[in-house]
């Protein structure tokens, strides 16, 4: 499956768009539309800048095949599109290697236990204390990749 431009405005719509690298909540250098890499795998620095909007699409664009990749890598179930796009979403967030019980469940046709899953993750490893804690931004945004999980 593909990632449909719905999927993609929510990606766009949770992670926002900075043109200068900032760090994100949880201490990262993050640059464009969430992204801590570039399309050939360097890290995102301090300094970075995009000149534009579209040199943000562009790298969201090239960067998104690994998180669609890796869904399509993991699922063994049918999906809907509104499913993959949330799981895409939350791949996109917590990483390719990120969800083992979520997929599991999943593939497991346990749909329900799948999408209750996404909202187990809502937490951050704190850049100061190294303690996890509950941020609100996850809490929000995995509420609503569930619902869309959910949506028919």
């Amino acid at each position: 499956m593909q990632l449909s431009d719905h999927g993609e405005a929510i990606i766009k719509n949770f992670e926002g768009l900075r043109l200068s690298a900032y760090r994100d909540a949880a201490g990262f250098w993050t640059i464009g539309y969430g992204s801590t890499r570039y399309h050939d795998g360097k890290a995102v620095k301090p300094a970075d800048k995009l000149a534009n909007e579209q040199q943000a699409d562009a790298l969201l664009r090239n960067t998104l095949g690994a998180y669609t990749d890796a869904v399509n890598h993991k699922v063994k179930v049918p999906l809907t599109q509104n499913q993959f796009d949330a799981l895409v979403s939350f791949t996109y967030n917590t990483g390719t290697a990120s969800g083992k019980t979520l997929f599991e469940k999943l593939n497991a046709k346990d749909y329900q236990g799948a999408a209750d899953q996404l909202t187990e993750w809502n937490k951050i490893t704190d850049p100061h204390t190294g303690q996890k804690i509950v941020c609100d931004t996850l809490v929000k945004r995995r509420a609503a990749e569930r619902t869309l999980f959910l949506k028919p």
